[in-house]
């Protein structure tokens, strides 16, 4: 089995770290050149039209979709998960500061991925049939690639990203909240397991409607609440932050310019590192949020797309970045600590025995939201497969995996979800480059031109 799991990290590794990562940045860049930099461009529209239909209690999804604002709060719950803390960290750690110079270049033109997803995603989103709006990357890969191609590429997609987010990353998601609270507060993992399962159970039952009803009060409240300790503690280390920035400019192309960088990292890895997490963080063209952005009751494709934008803004220069700066600031040597333990230990330095309850507490937020919206992604790409009908079918394995997954060393589960995390963008990419055209025939139309 140890072999068995070093192979398939090593296998995740090679795609995330090559091939991947060159496809996702040049489809970036691409779009940011075809549409005119419109990341920067309607960026002030993306924030009046989210903003302007925030709302805790929105109107109640229905079989015409939800508004804007819950599709984007499904959006952010997938993508504000544990790769802001244990994903960020890994990118620090292994990157140096400097590291996170390249995650904000990544997500900066994964924004333009975004907005094409979710145009694409609302120009070809269709209805099931039990007569619910439905759509996403296996619909519009259908539209962009004719014939046996395209229905093999779509079919691909859906089951890469059902046992990539819908069955084992829900599984490990769920581990990441046992364990915190286990090591916070020394909570049997089973207990918190049982209780995750329940509760996530309670919410898929009700459908698309509860599930809006959730991530709409849900996301709001985990931003702020994760935003507000971060500030706290970059107040009182006010002193460091000038020194932080100088370290991720100056690190970002010289790791061992200054004190501060990490022995042995190279530009190379600075950029790998960074690049990697912060893509992995906002999923930006892997193909998992369009199935949200598909949902959103607007006027025309592009009013989605704009909205979208904001949505990688809020994941990564928001909260990946704050957590970042603390990591950064605190001026902890990572000896022997990673992911959630360094982030933990640098919160720690500053609330003392309340900053791993506070870590842990953020964990339950960011990975249960992560495990609503992934369920919902994967929902939608096992309904195509299968009908209407497998639902129920879905619904127990997903909460199966969930309880499972929360008391299972899950390292081979990691890494497979990792795999199939990476391997399901690409024919998600090839679809959006594909239909480039139509996205920059559409933007030019809310131009006016």
């Amino acid at each position: 089995m140890e072999r068995f799991t070093t192979l398939v990290e090593s296998a995740s590794n090679f795609v995330w770290n090559y091939p991947l990562l060159i496809l996702l940045v040049g489809t970036g860049a691409f779009f940011t050149i075809r549409l005119r930099f419109i990341q920067v461009r309607k960026f002030g529209e993306g924030m009046k039209r989210l903003f302007g239909g925030f709302s805790l209690h929105g109107k109640a999804a229905g079989k015409d979709g939800m508004s804007s604002f819950q599709a984007v709060s499904t959006a952010i719950a997938a993508q504000v998960g544990t790769g802001n803390i244990t994903g960020c960290a890994t990118a620090v750690v292994s990157g140096g500061p400097g590291a996170l110079f390249w995650v904000w270049v990544s997500a900066f033109l994964g924004m333009a991925t975004i907005y094409a997803e979710a145009v694409l995603a609302q120009t070809y989103k269709t209805k099931d049939s039990d007569g619910q709006v439905t759509g996403g990357p296996a619909y519009y890969i259908r539209a962009a690639f004719k014939g046996k191609f395209g229905s093999f590429l779509a079919t691909f997609f859906s089951v890469a990203i059902i046992l990539a987010l819908g069955f084992m990353g829900n599984m490990v998601q769920a581990n990441s909240i046992s364990d915190a609270f286990h090591n916070a507060f020394g909570i049997d993992q089973r207990i918190v397991g049982v209780i995750i399962a329940a509760v996530a159970g309670f919410i898929f039952i009700g459908g698309v409607k509860r599930l809006a009803s959730v991530t709409e009060k849900l996301v709001p409240v985990m931003a702020v609440f994760y935003i507000v300790g971060c500030l706290i503690i970059l107040g009182m280390n006010i002193t460091a932050l000038p020194n932080t920035f100088k370290q991720i400019f100056v690190l970002a192309f010289d790791p061992q310019a200054m004190a501060g960088g990490v022995a042995g990292v190279t530009i190379q890895q600075a950029m790998r590192f960074g690049v990697a997490r912060g893509l992995f963080s906002n999923e930006a063209g892997l193909g998992s949020t369009p199935h949200a952005h598909a949902l959103a009751k607007v006027d025309k494709p592009q009013d989605q797309g704009v909205v979208a934008i904001v949505s990688v803004f809020i994941d990564t220069f928001v909260v990946l970045t704050l957590t970042g700066l603390v990591l950064i600031s605190s001026g902890l040597v990572p000896e022997g600590l990673t992911g959630t333990s360094l982030t933990q230990a640098a919160f720690a330095q500053s609330f003392g025995g309340f900053g791993p309850i506070f870590i842990a507490i953020c964990m339950l937020f960011f990975a249960f939201s992560t495990i609503l919206g992934w369920y919902f992604f994967g929902q939608v790409n096992f309904k195509k497969l299968f009908g209407v009908k497998s639902i129920p079918v879905y619904s127990v394995i997903v909460i199966v995996f969930i309880l499972v997954g929360s008391f299972q060393k899950v390292d081979l589960v990691w890494a497979l979800s990792d795999f199939f995390n990476g391997v399901m963008a690409f024919p998600n990419l090839l679809a959006l480059l594909a239909l480039s055209s139509v996205v920059v025939r559409i933007g030019r139309s809310s131009d006016g031109k």
